[in-house]
């Protein structure tokens, strides 16, 4: 499609403009590799035209200002081109990165979906190490129930933020190391081998629900294996982005909606295995069993990406897109009229020169520092206070019914990853405030408000602070607008930064936004233990 008669976009204008993409990731995002980047956009085409997915092909001949192209050898090769695109039969590609998507996040959701496990593990645990007369796996009603504290050991209180600290620290340092490993580690690699080691661990944390370990061990060896997930997770995300960015600009959209349902999918996942009636042995393993089908399911989804004609064509674009262009540029040198070459060289001289030299980071952070310290910000409350405090919430209304088994999957992980869903899928309807307003970062500071509100919720044990709202209902209405202002203020923030830079500094504002989003992660994490020690 041509717009407004100066030919078609080239392909790094849709693969930059992946960034308007990126939010959905929310807080695990990456930023494209730069290997991917062809050459300099066209600013004099208008983009709602040029965000058809076959503007974007690499190595396609630019019209001249009238429109018309002068060889006409170049002319029949764009017609073949064009004639001879596959097409996306059934959207399997389409279901592919959708699964992909949902592999990516999915290994975490379930660990931190799994706490109640986990945290019950090392109960028992204590108790048998302590020669305990009545060990039970359930919650127990007989046994001195005025005292329940006593029984909840040292490494049970401190699981959830030893937890996140875990997750997240090596998160930031993986997405750091990524812009590194994609240049020495083949892609195929790196999706494929962290898929394959995700597995593993998953298949390790199935087995471990039949051996009987003491407490300690099995704490550290869960913290190792949250580790080692998130360490894959983060090199298989940022590979997965580069991949999509073969592809045009809306298969980016699957791989969010993967990773949106992800915990969806991990909270279900778990009030199924409640629901099974089964032990908590039983039903754990079950559980990590689903987690372990699912990934074995990417595994193959991605096997069968390189069998489809569709993926194919655009991997082709990739590999021959550098030899084409310039082949077609030097015959768009050596046509009929100079005038037109000069007037097209004088019109990309401004786009080149700033990608031949290298871009001050210092000059683009300054460009985007609102939105970055906004959603460094954003996940700093949000990780401070989710999983760590949240999921230490108990029921006042459930008494002996079924309820305070389903109280924290429903109402903490269910509602949180439903409306942090419905929060990113609202950017694609509207984006209020602008990218300029003030609005945005008051917004952002407003969420302050949710952490004495989560804090005051009847969070147990506690010491110092009282409980305030100790309804089931405060706690949901907290949770689900917490969860809805996260999702849809850290789009916003994430699909700002790189519209507020030049078409070619996007991909390096993209990197400077995914940085701070990953420390915002990391100092929720820490601030998490501040959070919980002064409830």
């Amino acid at each position: 499609m041509l717009c407004g008669g100066r030919g078609k976009r080239p392909e790094s204008a849709w693969i930059s403009s992946r960034e308007d993409f990126f939010p959905a990731g929310g807080s695990y995002g990456q930023s494209l590799p730069p290997e991917l980047e062809l050459g300099p956009p066209l600013r004099d085409c208008p983009g709602s035209l040029c965000s058809h997915p076959s503007a974007g092909k690499s190595g396609q001949l630019q019209a001249s200002e009238g429109g018309s192209c002068q060889p006409d050898k170049t002319k029949t090769a764009v017609t073949m081109t064009t004639s001879h695109q596959p097409r996306d039969r059934y959207k399997a590609v389409w279901l592919i990165f959708f699964m992909l998507g949902l592999g990516t996040l999915l290994p975490w959701n379930f660990f931190m979906t799994a706490t109640q496990y986990f945290t019950d593990r090392l109960n028992q645990s204590q108790n048998v190490s302590s020669v305990t007369a009545n060990v039970s796996r359930d919650i127990q009603t007989s046994a001195t129930p005025a005292t329940p504290a006593p029984e909840r050991s040292f490494l049970s209180a401190i699981f959830n933020n030893v937890m996140t600290l875990c997750a997240m620290l090596p998160l930031l340092i993986f997405t750091c190391l990524n812009s590194f490993l994609h240049q020495r580690i083949p892609q195929s690699a790196r999706i494929l081998g962290g898929l394959v080691a995700i597995l593993l661990v998953f298949l390790i944390t199935a087995l471990l629900v039949k051996v009987h370990l003491d407490a300690l061990p099995f704490f550290v060896i869960t913290m190792i294996k949250i580790m080692l997930i998130n360490s894959f997770g983060a090199i298989l995300q940022g590979s997965l982005f580069g991949l999509a960015g073969l592809l045009p600009a809306n298969y980016t959209a699957p791989i969010m909606s993967g990773q949106g349902l992800a915990g969806i999918f991990a909270s279900v996942a778990m009030i199924c295995a409640i629901a099974s009636g089964s032990e908590l042995s039983e039903s754990a393993f079950s559980y990590f069993i689903t987690a372990c089908v699912v990934i074995i399911l990417t595994i193959i989804c991605y096997l069968c990406l390189p069998r489809l004609e569709f993926y194919r064509y655009y991997r082709q674009l990739k590999l021959e897109g550098s030899g084409e262009q310039e082949t077609k540029l030097d015959l768009i040198s050596k046509g009929e009229q100079p005038r037109a070459g000069k007037e097209e060289s004088r019109v990309s001289a401004p786009n080149s020169q700033p990608t031949n030299k290298s871009h001050s980071v210092r000059a683009i952070l300054k460009n985007i520092l609102v939105p970055a310290l906004s959603v460094c910000f954003i996940f700093t409350v949000t990780i401070g206070v989710f999983p760590a405090v949240t999921a230490e919430v108990k029921s006042s209304i459930a008494g002996t019914s079924a309820w305070g088994n389903y109280f924290i999957p429903v109402s903490c992980f269910l509602t949180f990853n439903v409306f942090d869903w419905l929060g990113r899928s609202l950017t694609a309807v509207t984006m209020w405030p602008g990218k300029d307003s003030r609005w945005l970062p008051s917004l952002v500071l407003a969420r302050l408000v949710f952490v004495p509100l989560l804090l005051l919720c009847n969070v147990q044990p506690r010491r110092y602070l009282t409980v305030v709202f100790e309804h089931d209902a405060w706690f949901f209405i907290f949770v689900a607008a917490f969860a809805f202002s996260n999702g849809y203020l850290a789009s916003l923030c994430m699909c700002f930064g790189p519209k507020k830079v030049k078409p070619a500094e996007a991909e390096t504002a993209g990197a400077i936004m995914a940085f701070f989003l990953s420390l915002g992660l990391a100092l929720g994490a820490v601030f998490s233990f501040l959070f919980r020690a002064i409830v």
